[in-house]
């Protein structure tokens, strides 16, 4: 730990180097979509450059019928020309930012997977679903038009610039009085404006938040009559979101017209003193009209690229969202097996862990042997679940070890490892498709007729044929459209077909009814012959058969073993118990 302090903070890499690093092999497309970008501004531009030819051949009656119709043929060939590199320039940059927008989102989703749980479910879903859905999106516009055109329109007023000075050097400098004007405008528009993004951004997240919460709870909102305030915390949340946008654009509104204004009149000084050239003989007619002309084009570019400001920001403030969760700690696994594991025993030794600075395991030592029955019960919040989680590797122990057939978990490739459990949490989700691709999840390389055999053994099969389309029936969003006895025995099913050789239910039978669920622990009893099984469940009576019962109390093991050595030896197990039956009881007399 020592050695971890002394060592030197790890430097914070740029927006530019996330950018690039996220754009990977799509960087050449980049390069050839500014190129592009760069000969459409310059044809663009062109067109302006043949009508002064054409305006100072007629002044100084040099020009015939055949000069102006070759420039206008110029000027037709270039504005094609135009059109043409830009649509090659956007639809070569759309194509690599839609790559790079595909890209983060993947890294997004692997990371999400390689966080330990405890990290992820800090921030709500709402939050999660606002960066890799809409912030990731919204920063298409500002990769696929700000590298080419940006870039094209910074470089192009520097030629035409240079060309007009080879021209008058004078009413070239003159022409930019208006530009250091402008510029304050514009940065007194641009004060403030990360504090401002970032308000929006803590505003909006606060509505999806909020939308979240209310659909999500729209059950509950209506059953104890709360809609009323409800809604009105929607109402604020939408209001203050969208008066934060507002109030932005209104400080920056006068600056922003002023500017607008101001910058691009480069003719206001170039006009009146370019006239007094001419009348003195020191500019000819030519050479001003294209001194004008030119000077048309000198800002507009530079304009075109400050609209792109805001979007930088945003660009900023977006991949530092996205980095925020790139750069979280994730379980640490190596990519290959250095020892295969020797059978399946589970050792905790010394385990203890904490959610953030709260202790809740204390030193905790249990062994489940393989092809065993294994039982943790204990009051609520003794940290059963929590040493589930740790076998299954959702998080790692703060100190002490696991160990798999005689190998740490920590040194076991995470793929690899996930393969040997079968998990099965008393949240029971299920993904919004049929019941058919919800349970082949457990295995995707089985048959529809493994399917079915598997939801068989688990006593799904008959409540799945009752169901509107059987097997095709959709589930819902988090398996919504099914009660939670029946997402609860699909779960089952998925994690049974996937043959796993040590499987955990945590509370997975905690909604199924008497009937169902003895018939689920029954299913349970002869899939999982010669695996290795963890139960955790509240009603007693279902494990009382289990090889071992491990009791759990304030995140310590108080004891552990069969059923009856637990009532002989553990006044807490028997209290429990105890309770149980008097319960069970009280039902049957209902």
């Amino acid at each position: 730990m020592d050695k971890q302090k002394q060592q030197k903070p790890v430097k914070k890499r740029s927006t530019l180097s996330w950018v690039m690093g996220f754009a990977g092999s799509k960087r050449s497309s980049y390069v050839l979509s500014v190129l592009l970008a760069i000969l459409s501004v310059t044809s663009g531009f062109m067109p302006y450059v043949f009508m002064a030819k054409i305006v100072g051949g007629l002044l100084t009656k040099t020009a015939d019928f055949s000069f102006c119709l070759t420039q206008c043929l110029m000027m037709a060939l270039f504005f094609a020309l135009d059109r043409l590199f830009h649509a090659a320039s956007t639809t070569m940059s759309h194509k690599a930012t839609f790559e790079v927008l595909a890209n983060v989102r993947r890294q997004l989703t692997k990371k999400l997977a390689r966080m330990p749980l405890g990290d992820v479910l800090d921030e709500s879903s709402g939050t999660y679903k606002n960066i890799i859905v809409e912030r990731v999106d919204s920063i298409e516009t500002t990769l696929a038009h700000m590298i080419p055109e940006v870039t094209a329109n910074l470089i192009i007023p520097f030629v035409i610039f240079a060309y007009m000075l080879h021209i008058d050097w004078r009413l070239a400098l003159l022409s930019l009085i208006t530009v250091p004007i402008g510029g304050l405008f514009f940065m007194l528009m641009m004060r403030g404006s990360q504090e401002s993004y970032q308000n929006t951004v803590v505003k909006t997240k606060a509505l999806n938040d909020t939308a979240v919460e209310y659909i999500g709870g729209i059950e509950v909102i209506k059953a104890f009559g709360k809609a009323k305030t409800s809604y009105e915390k929607f109402v604020v949340a939408a209001r203050e979101g969208a008066d934060c946008f507002i109030e932005w654009m209104r400080r920056c509104n006068v600056y922003q017209n002023l500017a607008m204004v101001l910058m691009p009149a480069t003719l206001l000084a170039l006009l009146p003193f370019g006239v007094s050239y001419f009348i003195k003989g020191s500019v000819t007619a030519p050479d001003l009209l294209m001194l004008i002309i030119l000077s048309l084009g000198l800002i507009t570019p530079f304009i075109m690229a400050a609209n792109y400001m805001d979007d930088m920001t945003k660009l900023g403030t977006i991949v530092g969202e996205v980095t925020d969760i790139l750069e979280k700690p994730e379980l640490i696994r190596p990519d290959t097996m250095a020892h295969q594991p020797q059978g399946t025993d589970i050792v905790l030794r010394d385990v203890h862990f904490a959610y953030k600075e709260d202790e809740v395991l204390h030193g905790v030592d249990l062994t489940v042997r393989e092809g065993t029955v294994n039982a943790l019960v204990g009051p609520s919040g003794s940290g059963k679940s929590t040493i589930a989680k740790l076998i299954a590797s959702f998080w790692d122990v703060g100190s002490g070890s696991i160990t798999f057939g005689g190998i740490d978990i920590r040194k076991i490739p995470l793929d690899d490892y996930q393969k040997k459990i079968a998990y099965v949490s008393q949240d029971n989700y299920l993904f919004d498709m049929s019941v058919m691709e919800n349970i082949r999840l457990g295995d995707p390389k089985a048959s529809d007729k493994q399917v079915m055999d598997a939801a068989k053994a688990c006593g799904c099969h008959e409540f799945i044929l009752g169901l509107e389309n059987g097997y095709q029936t959709i589930c819902g969003g988090s398996g919504s459209h099914l009660s939670g006895g029946e997402r609860q025995r699909i779960s089952i099913a998925r994690a049974m077909l996937k043959n796993a050789p040590v499987v955990i239910l945590d509370e997975a039978t905690a909604y199924t009814d008497p009937e169902n669920e003895a018939l689920v622990q029954r299913s349970v009893a002869k899939l999982v012959q010669g695996r290795t099984l963890l139960v955790i469940a509240h009603r007693l009576s279902t494990i009382a058969s289990a090889d071992q019962i491990i009791l759990i109390n304030d995140g310590r093991v108080e004891a552990h073993g069969t059923q009856e050595e637990l009532l002989s030896s553990s006044e807490l197990y028997r209290r429990m118990w105890q309770a149980h039956i008097a319960a069970k009881e009280g039902e049957n007399n209902v």
